[in-house]
């Protein structure tokens, strides 16, 4: 029985560790990826044999690489915060999220003329459903922490209460 629960505790361990290790290098490479708009081609249309990209609004195509990864990094660094924030303060860290979202919106709507510009007003209703949507994953995700940490407990107790019951053994053998 004690050799599932070790298995268990391993396969949780590395899904762990992998998770872990995705947002670390998220967070290292998130200076990079703001300046990856400078390899971008300097042209109003970029085609690839994956996809056909027009600039828009934009001067070209490195324009609408800064426009959108100024508003897409912060975006993702935001949202990593918030999932993994333990402070009572976490939800305030919502209202930046929606307001990156919409900007982000704003950059990949062609229809937009201007953006940066009035988003915080229309970023009002958005965040109440961003807000909505962040704390279902949070709540989710927060289950699975507590789940994690409830069966972590549970390990140690059993543990504690097996090395107990070896101890008393030994000591019955003795008498």
């Amino acid at each position: 029985m004690s050799n599932s629960r070790n298995k268990q505790s391993i396969k949780d361990s590395t899904l762990s560790l992998r998770t872990g290790s995705i947002i670390l290098v998220l967070i290292i490479i998130s200076p990079y990826l703001l300046y990856i708009y400078q390899y971008l081609p300097d042209t109003t249309t970029w085609e690839t044999p994956l996809f056909k990209l027009d600039s828009g609004i934009f001067p070209s195509i490195v324009h609408l690489g800064h426009a959108f990864f100024s508003k897409f990094v912060p975006l993702v660094l935001l949202f990593i915060w918030f999932i993994d924030s333990k402070s009572w303060w976490f939800h305030a860290i919502a209202v930046p999220i929606s307001v990156y979202l919409f900007q982000l919106i704003s950059v990949i709507n062609d229809g937009a003329q201007y953006f940066d510009q009035v988003e915080f007003a229309y970023s009002i209703p958005v965040t109440g459903i961003v807000l909505t949507l962040l704390y279902l994953i949070r709540s989710k995700m927060g289950v699975y922490v507590s789940a994690l940490h409830i069966q972590e407990s549970i390990k140690r107790k059993e543990e504690e209460f097996e090395r107990k019951q070896q101890k008393l053994a030994e000591q019955r053998k003795y008498m």
